[in-house]
C-alpha cells in the first residue's frame, strides 16, 4: 500500500518546515507566492489530500454553524434557512437546526449546549413569548451570534430585518385607499420590536388619515387555531369591522373560517390583508393579499455576517440591515 502523503512528506520533499507547507496550503500572506507555488505544485504531483478533521482540529473550528428558530414549519423560516445553507456551503460550513416551539426554556438550553465548542457560531431569530434580552446581552459576549428578524434592537450584535413599520404603514394605506375605515388588526409577536413596529405602522397610518384608532378591533395571538377562531368570529359579530389586517400569517386560516362561519363574504363585505411568505396565497379562495418578507435573502444576509464575523473581517456598516419587504395586492382586498 502506497503510503499517504502528509504535511510532513510535502515539507520532507521541498526541505522547509512543516509550519511553512500548513501555511502555504492555507494561502497564507506570510508566505511568498514562489514558496506558495512550490508547495502546490508538490501537493497536486503527489495528490496530497488534506485532513479535514486534523484541520479544524489545529485551527480549533468545527465547521458548523447552528441556527436557532422558534419554528421549522413555518414558510419564513423555512426560506430563511434556505439562504443560510446556501452562503453555508459556500464556506465548507456544515448547518444544526434548532426549534425552540417559542418556548424561552427551550432557547436557553440550546444555546447554552452549543457554547462548548459545538459550534463556531450562532444565527438565532428568538422567541415572541416572553423577553429574554437579558439572556442574550451575556450570551454575545461569548459565541459569534448573528440575530435575524426577530431581534432585540438595544443589544450590541448584528441584526438583520425588514422595514416593519414602513410596510405595515403601506399595507394599511392601501385598505383604506380601498374604502375601509374600520380595520381590526390582528396582533402577533407582540413582546418584539418586528411586532411592535408592525402595530405602531399600522395606527400611524389610521390617524394619518384621520381615523381614530381602537382598543376594541385589536385581537392578540392566542396559541391555538381554534382559540383564534373563536376570537375573530367574536370581533366580526360584535364590532363589524370592514377589514382585517393580521401581523401573522398563524391569524390566516382562523379569519378565512371565521367570515365563512358569519356569513361574510371576502372581499365584498370585509377585506383581509396578512403578513405571510405563504406559497398557497394565491391559491386561497379568494386570494390573499400578502406582505412578502424577503426570507430567502434575510437568510443569505445573516449567514453572510456571521461569516465575516468567523473570519474576523470588518462588517462597515453592516451593524443593522434592514432589508424592504414587498405589498402583493390580491382578491382578498378587492381593489
Amino acid at each position: 500500500m502506497a503510503e499517504a502523503v502528509n504535511i510532513k512528506r510535502l515539507a520532507q520533499e521541498l526541505n522547509i518546515s512543516i509550519a511553512t507547507v500548513s501555511k502555504a496550503l492555507n494561502d497564507s500572506y506570510e508566505i511568498s507566492l514562489k514558496t506558495k507555488n512550490r508547495v502546490w505544485d508538490l501537493a497536486r504531483e503527489l495528490n496530497y489530500t488534506p485532513n479535514p478533521a486534523a484541520s479544524n482540529l489545529r485551527s480549533n473550528k468545527t465547521k458548523t454553524i447552528a441556527v436557532v428558530i422558534p419554528f421549522v414549519a413555518n414558510n419564513f423560516f423555512s426560506l430563511s434557512i434556505m439562504g443560510i445553507e446556501e452562503i453555508a456551503r459556500q464556506y465548507g460550513y456544515h448547518v444544526l437546526i434548532y426549534q425552540t416551539h417559542e418556548n424561552i426554556e427551550a432557547e436557553k438550553a440550546f444555546t447554552n449546549s452549543l457554547l462548548n465548542g459545538r459550534v463556531d457560531g450562532i444565527l438565532t431569530s428568538v422567541s415572541s413569548s416572553e423577553d429574554n434580552r437579558e439572556y442574550y446581552a451575556n450570551l454575545v459576549k461569548k459565541i459569534p451570534l448573528v440575530f435575524f428578524d426577530r431581534v432585540y434592537e438595544d443589544l450590541d450584535a448584528v441584526k438583520v430585518t425588514t422595514d416593519d413599520y414602513e410596510i405595515a404603514y403601506q399595507a394599511t394605506e392601501h385598505l383604506i385607499d380601498c374604502g375601509c375605515t374600520k380595520i381590526a388588526y390582528l396582533f402577533g409577536l407582540e413582546n418584539l420590536p418586528a411586532g411592535k413596529a408592525r402595530f405602531a405602522g399600522y395606527l400611524d397610518a389610521l390617524k394619518a388619515h384621520g381615523i381614530a384608532p381602537s382598543a376594541e378591533l385589536v385581537v392578540n395571538y392566542l396559541d391555538g387555531e381554534a382559540l383564534n377562531l373563536e376570537q375573530i368570529k367574536k370581533l366580526l359579530e360584535k364590532f363589524q369591522p370592514d377589514a382585517l389586517f393580521s401581523s401573522i400569517e398563524e391569524f390566516i386560516i382562523p379569519a378565512y373560517c371565521a367570515c365563512r362561519e358569519v356569513g361574510l363574504q371576502i372581499p365584498d363585505d370585509i377585506k383581509i390583508l396578512s403578513f405571510s411568505n405563504l406559497s398557497t396565497a394565491k391559491l386561497l379562495s379568494p386570494s390573499l393579499t400578502t406582505i412578502s418578507q424577503p426570507a430567502f435573502e434575510i437568510g443569505r444576509e445573516a449567514a453572510k455576517c456571521l461569516f465575516k464575523i468567523l473570519h474576523k473581517k470588518q462588517l462597515d456598516d453592516e451593524q443593522n440591515i434592514i432589508l424592504k419587504s414587498v405589498l402583493i395586492k390580491r382578491e382578498s382586498t378587492g381593489c
